[in-house]
Protein backbone atom coordinates (compact mmCIF):
# COMPACT_ATOMS: atom_id res chain seq x y z
CA UNK A 1 0.00 0.00 0.00
CA UNK A 2 1.39 3.39 -0.97
CA UNK A 3 1.64 5.84 1.91
CA UNK A 4 -0.13 9.13 1.55
CA UNK A 5 2.64 11.80 1.52
CA UNK A 6 0.33 14.06 3.51
CA UNK A 7 0.33 11.59 6.38
CA UNK A 8 3.01 11.16 9.01
CA UNK A 9 3.67 8.45 11.61
CA UNK A 10 2.78 8.63 15.27
CA UNK A 11 5.19 6.47 17.22
CA UNK A 12 4.48 4.19 20.13
CA UNK A 13 6.15 1.48 22.14
CA UNK A 14 5.43 -2.10 21.18
CA UNK A 15 4.92 -3.71 24.60
CA UNK A 16 6.51 -5.44 26.34
CA UNK A 17 9.87 -5.01 24.64
CA UNK A 18 9.64 -1.19 24.58
CA UNK A 19 10.65 -1.18 20.93
CA UNK A 20 9.36 1.67 18.76
CA UNK A 21 7.27 1.19 15.68
CA UNK A 22 5.01 3.25 13.47
CA UNK A 23 1.59 2.31 14.79
CA UNK A 24 -0.71 4.98 13.43
CA UNK A 25 -0.79 7.84 11.01
CA UNK A 26 -2.24 11.33 11.18
CA UNK A 27 -2.39 14.30 8.82
CA UNK A 28 0.86 16.27 8.86
CA UNK A 29 -0.93 19.51 9.69
CA UNK A 30 -4.01 18.04 11.35
CA UNK A 31 -6.16 19.92 13.79
CA UNK A 32 -5.12 19.29 17.37
CA UNK A 33 -6.63 16.23 19.04
CA UNK A 34 -6.92 16.06 22.86
CA UNK A 35 -6.07 12.33 22.85
CA UNK A 36 -2.29 11.97 22.67
CA UNK A 37 -0.53 8.65 22.84
CA UNK A 38 0.78 8.33 26.42
CA UNK A 39 3.67 6.13 27.54
CA UNK A 40 5.64 5.70 30.78
CA UNK A 41 9.43 5.62 30.82
CA UNK A 42 11.04 4.11 33.89
CA UNK A 43 14.44 5.35 32.77
CA UNK A 44 15.66 8.33 30.77
CA UNK A 45 17.38 5.84 28.43
CA UNK A 46 13.97 4.68 27.22
CA UNK A 47 13.38 8.17 25.85
CA UNK A 48 16.58 7.70 23.87
CA UNK A 49 15.18 4.49 22.38
CA UNK A 50 12.22 6.42 21.05
CA UNK A 51 14.29 9.28 19.64
CA UNK A 52 16.70 6.87 17.93
CA UNK A 53 13.87 4.80 16.45
CA UNK A 54 12.09 7.88 15.13
CA UNK A 55 15.07 8.84 12.99
CA UNK A 56 14.48 12.49 13.82
CA UNK A 57 16.42 15.16 15.65
CA UNK A 58 14.76 16.51 18.79
CA UNK A 59 14.32 20.27 19.11
CA UNK A 60 13.27 21.17 22.67
CA UNK A 61 11.60 24.39 23.78
CA UNK A 62 11.83 25.42 27.43
CA UNK A 63 10.45 28.45 29.24
CA UNK A 64 7.69 29.45 31.61
CA UNK A 65 4.82 27.08 32.21
CA UNK A 66 2.21 28.05 34.81
CA UNK A 67 3.96 31.42 35.28
CA UNK A 68 2.87 32.41 31.78
CA UNK A 69 4.23 35.22 29.61
CA UNK A 70 3.70 38.94 29.89
CA UNK A 71 3.76 39.16 26.09
CA UNK A 72 2.61 35.79 24.80
CA UNK A 73 2.23 37.07 21.24
CA UNK A 74 5.91 38.05 21.15
CA UNK A 75 6.89 34.65 22.56
CA UNK A 76 4.89 32.84 19.90
CA UNK A 77 6.30 35.02 17.14
CA UNK A 78 9.83 34.22 18.30
CA UNK A 79 9.05 30.50 18.50
CA UNK A 80 7.56 30.51 15.01
CA UNK A 81 10.72 32.13 13.66
CA UNK A 82 12.74 29.31 15.20
CA UNK A 83 10.42 26.61 13.86
CA UNK A 84 10.75 28.05 10.35
CA UNK A 85 14.48 27.25 10.39
CA UNK A 86 14.02 23.49 10.75
CA UNK A 87 12.66 20.72 8.53
CA UNK A 88 9.67 18.86 10.04
CA UNK A 89 10.67 15.78 8.04
CA UNK A 90 13.89 15.57 10.04
CA UNK A 91 12.92 17.17 13.34
CA UNK A 92 10.44 16.57 16.14
CA UNK A 93 9.46 19.28 18.63
CA UNK A 94 9.57 18.51 22.35
CA UNK A 95 8.16 20.75 25.05
CA UNK A 96 6.72 19.78 28.42
CA UNK A 97 3.39 18.17 27.46
CA UNK A 98 1.17 20.77 29.20
CA UNK A 99 -0.57 23.62 27.35
CA UNK A 100 0.38 26.55 29.62
CA UNK A 101 3.09 29.07 28.83
CA UNK A 102 5.68 27.67 26.44
CA UNK A 103 3.26 24.81 25.76
CA UNK A 104 1.36 27.15 23.42
CA UNK A 105 4.17 26.49 20.91
CA UNK A 106 2.74 23.02 20.32
CA UNK A 107 -0.02 24.45 18.15
CA UNK A 108 2.51 26.34 16.01
CA UNK A 109 4.56 23.18 15.60
CA UNK A 110 1.55 21.14 14.54
CA UNK A 111 0.57 23.77 11.99
CA UNK A 112 4.01 23.44 10.44
CA UNK A 113 3.74 19.66 10.27
CA UNK A 114 6.05 18.70 13.13
CA UNK A 115 5.65 15.54 15.17
CA UNK A 116 5.18 16.85 18.71
CA UNK A 117 6.54 15.18 21.82
CA UNK A 118 6.07 15.94 25.51
CA UNK A 119 8.73 14.68 27.91
CA UNK A 120 7.48 15.39 31.42
CA UNK A 121 7.88 14.22 35.00
CA UNK A 122 5.60 11.46 36.28
CA UNK A 123 4.51 14.02 38.90
CA UNK A 124 2.46 15.67 36.16
CA UNK A 125 0.53 12.44 35.63
CA UNK A 126 0.11 11.95 39.37
CA UNK A 127 -1.20 15.51 39.76
CA UNK A 128 -3.60 15.15 36.85
CA UNK A 129 -1.96 18.03 34.99
CA UNK A 130 -3.74 18.78 31.70
CA UNK A 131 -2.02 17.81 28.46
CA UNK A 132 -1.82 19.99 25.39
CA UNK A 133 -4.32 18.93 22.71
CA UNK A 134 -1.51 19.49 20.19
CA UNK A 135 1.02 16.99 21.57
CA UNK A 136 1.19 13.69 19.68
CA UNK A 137 3.07 11.60 22.22
CA UNK A 138 3.57 12.17 25.95
CA UNK A 139 6.35 10.32 27.76
CA UNK A 140 6.13 10.40 31.54
CA UNK A 141 9.59 9.93 33.04
CA UNK A 142 9.64 8.37 36.50
CA UNK A 143 10.80 11.21 38.75
CA UNK A 144 10.41 12.53 42.28
CA UNK A 145 10.61 16.17 41.18
CA UNK A 146 9.39 18.23 38.26
CA UNK A 147 12.84 18.68 36.79
CA UNK A 148 15.98 20.74 37.27
CA UNK A 149 18.91 19.76 39.43
CA UNK A 150 18.63 17.27 42.24
CA UNK A 151 18.94 19.19 45.54
CA UNK A 152 22.47 18.99 46.91
CA UNK A 153 23.81 17.49 43.68
CA UNK A 154 25.07 18.75 40.33
CA UNK A 155 23.05 16.00 38.62
CA UNK A 156 19.82 16.68 36.78
CA UNK A 157 16.61 14.91 37.75
CA UNK A 158 15.64 12.05 35.38
CA UNK A 159 13.18 14.21 33.45
CA UNK A 160 15.61 17.04 32.78
CA UNK A 161 18.42 14.56 32.13
CA UNK A 162 16.33 12.90 29.41
CA UNK A 163 15.55 16.23 27.78
CA UNK A 164 19.14 17.46 27.79
CA UNK A 165 20.70 14.18 26.74
CA UNK A 166 18.42 13.51 23.81
CA UNK A 167 17.85 17.04 22.48
CA UNK A 168 19.78 18.02 19.38
CA UNK A 169 19.21 21.67 20.28
CA UNK A 170 17.39 23.57 23.03
CA UNK A 171 15.58 26.87 22.65
CA UNK A 172 14.68 28.84 25.76
CA UNK A 173 12.27 31.75 25.81
CA UNK A 174 12.42 33.08 29.34
CA UNK A 175 12.00 30.47 32.04
CA UNK A 176 12.41 29.62 35.69
CA UNK A 177 14.80 27.38 37.61
CA UNK A 178 14.10 24.17 35.70
CA UNK A 179 14.58 25.81 32.30
CA UNK A 180 17.74 27.47 33.62
CA UNK A 181 19.20 24.20 34.85
CA UNK A 182 18.43 22.41 31.58
CA UNK A 183 19.95 25.11 29.39
CA UNK A 184 23.09 25.42 31.51
CA UNK A 185 23.53 21.64 31.48
CA UNK A 186 23.05 21.57 27.70
CA UNK A 187 25.67 24.28 27.28
CA UNK A 188 28.07 22.32 29.48
CA UNK A 189 27.47 19.32 27.21
CA UNK A 190 28.34 21.52 24.19
CA UNK A 191 24.86 21.35 22.72
CA UNK A 192 23.38 24.29 20.80
CA UNK A 193 21.34 26.50 23.14
CA UNK A 194 19.47 29.59 22.00
CA UNK A 195 18.05 31.85 24.69
CA UNK A 196 15.62 34.72 24.26
CA UNK A 197 14.78 36.88 27.25
CA UNK A 198 11.11 37.21 28.14
CA UNK A 199 9.20 38.38 31.19
CA UNK A 200 6.90 36.04 33.05
CA UNK A 201 3.32 37.22 33.40
CA UNK A 202 3.47 40.12 35.87
CA UNK A 203 -0.04 39.64 37.26
CA UNK A 204 0.46 35.93 37.89
CA UNK A 205 3.82 36.59 39.53
CA UNK A 206 2.37 39.20 41.87
CA UNK A 207 -0.62 37.04 42.79
CA UNK A 208 1.63 34.05 43.44
CA UNK A 209 3.87 36.11 45.72
CA UNK A 210 0.90 37.45 47.69
CA UNK A 211 -0.54 33.94 48.08
CA UNK A 212 2.76 32.80 49.63
CA UNK A 213 3.03 35.84 51.88
CA UNK A 214 6.00 37.23 49.97
CA UNK A 215 6.80 40.71 48.77
CA UNK A 216 5.61 41.42 45.24
CA UNK A 217 8.41 40.92 42.71
CA UNK A 218 9.98 43.77 40.77
CA UNK A 219 12.12 41.56 38.50
CA UNK A 220 10.10 39.43 36.08
CA UNK A 221 12.84 38.04 33.87
CA UNK A 222 12.95 34.67 35.67
CA UNK A 223 15.86 32.56 36.86
CA UNK A 224 16.80 31.62 33.30
CA UNK A 225 16.98 35.25 32.23
CA UNK A 226 19.29 36.12 35.12
CA UNK A 227 21.60 33.16 34.51
CA UNK A 228 21.64 32.84 30.73
CA UNK A 229 22.09 36.55 30.08
CA UNK A 230 25.04 36.62 32.46
CA UNK A 231 26.73 33.54 30.93
CA UNK A 232 26.52 34.33 27.25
Amino acid sequence: MNEDPKMRPIWCWAAPACLLMACAVAPAAAACDPRPVVRDAALAAEVGEFVAASGKNMLSFVGYSAAGYEDEAAMLARADQVLARYDPAQTMVNIGATPQGIGAVYELARRRGYFTLGIVSSLARDAGAPLSPCVDLVIYVRDTQWGGRVPGSPALSPTSAAIVEHSTAIVGIGGGEIARDEMLAARAAHKPVSFYAADMNHRIARESARARGLAEPVDFRGAAGAALTATR
